[in-house]
């Protein structure tokens, strides 16, 4: 493939309410969609997940915008596919959220060049996506367990809950006594440590699927001590930020399951190592996970979560989950059985509208390429 243009659109898109974690509360999301152009005028779009603030990672809208514009785009330039952009842009250090969102468009457009779905062209499998829906910090008990009941009548089977220190125990009781069989798990966004021991094991009265990143945003060395003082599985998120990330936590036994967020690691190419080395060849299990992310970057979750390694209900939900109005044209639905369905159209399975797009758009920049 041969680039010819590449195009960056900041978007900022209101959420339905506000989505509150232990690091922050969000109402207004902000994303950068990256669409690319070949010399024969098919197109890729991937999603970079940077937030407007060092938040969940230091990467904001400026740095992936900035890395993109004046680096990435000169790796580029003749022959590409997205392994061979990974070779190349192995040089720049971190600012995986930027490169995964050139590495997703060149994925779908590698795809639409060979007229086949996405999620066949990486190895994935052509069945339904068990997904499960994530519940941000509420101001009262009786506030979440009204949203859970409504997450429930639309048909979600399985219930994320976002935790912090306070916030912690007495929900999750209060959920358990309502509902005592739903599949639950809990989400710390690393707001612990391991003074808060006894108060991670009391989890594990609670029968949770599991807790996701109890410690440290950048720790793999506590979690393999955590990992062996409770019975909860744990499954490490943010720590995860590589395949190498991945091994080491194998080797250190730091954790159960692993969350592969394609903007956390790099892109899908990188996924896909982290789900081969986790999965296929350790045979642990993972799931996917989202970061509010539009149609766009959603396609891309689904056909991650086709991959035979993924073993629990992924974090992908509905368009209608977050967002009146999705920038697609054929937004994401929530099917019978808590699933999504690929689609089996040629790349990511969706189109962009594009007047939606700039009612959206707060800044777009147009990048050609030069080929020798």
């Amino acid at each position: 493939m041969k680039i010819t243009q590449l195009e960056l659109y900041h978007v900022a898109m209101e959420l339905k309410g506000d989505f509150e974690t232990s690091f922050g509360k969000t109402r207004i999301r902000h994303g950068i969609l990256v669409r690319l152009v070949d010399n024969e005028g098919y197109e890729g779009w991937g999603e970079i997940v940077s937030g407007d603030g060092p938040w969940y990672s230091y990467e904001t809208i400026g740095t992936a915008w900035h890395i993109v514009r004046d680096y990435l785009v000169k790796f580029l330039v003749g022959e590409i596919s997205p392994a061979e952009f990974q070779k190349r842009s192995a040089r720049i250090r971190g600012h995986n959220m930027a490169k995964a969102g050139i590495d997703e468009a060149l994925w779908d457009l590698y795809a639409r060049r060979m007229g086949k779905p996405l999620y066949e062209v990486i190895g994935g499998e052509p069945r339904p996506v068990k997904v499960g829906v994530s519940i941000g910090i509420k101001r009262s008990i009786d506030e979440l367990l009204s949203v859970i009941a409504k997450r429930l009548e639309e048909g979600y089977e399985r219930i994320k809950l976002k935790i912090k220190p306070g916030t912690d125990i007495r929900i999750v009781e209060a959920i358990r006594r309502e509902y005592p069989d739903i599949l639950l798990q809990v989400d710390a966004n690393a707001a612990y440590s391991l003074q808060d021991l006894e108060t991670l094991r009391s989890l594990d009265k609670y029968d949770l699927l599991m807790i996701e990143q109890p410690l440290h945003y950048d720790d793999l060395l506590d979690h393999s001590i955590l990992k062996t003082k409770i019975k909860t599985p744990l499954c490490l998120d943010e720590s995860i930020k590589s395949p190498r990330h991945a091994r080491y936590a194998l080797q250190l036994e730091s954790t159960d399951i692993i969350n592969i967020k394609p903007g956390r690691v790099g892109g899908i190419t990188l996924s896909l190592e982290i789900h081969d080395l986790w999965s296929q060849k350790a045979g642990r299990p993972v799931w996917i996970g989202g970061m509010l992310e539009t149609g766009v970057g959603r396609a891309i979750l689904v056909a991650l979560g086709t991959l035979p390694g993924v073993r629990y209900h992924s974090d992908i939900s509905a368009s209608d989950r977050y967002y009146e109005e999705d920038i697609i044209t054929e937004p994401w639905t929530l099917h019978k059985g808590s699933v999504i369905i690929p689609r089996d159209k040629p790349g990511i399975g969706v189109e962009v509208d594009m007047d939606k797009l700039e009612k959206y758009t707060l800044r777009k920049e147009t990048i050609d390429i030069e080929n020798p």
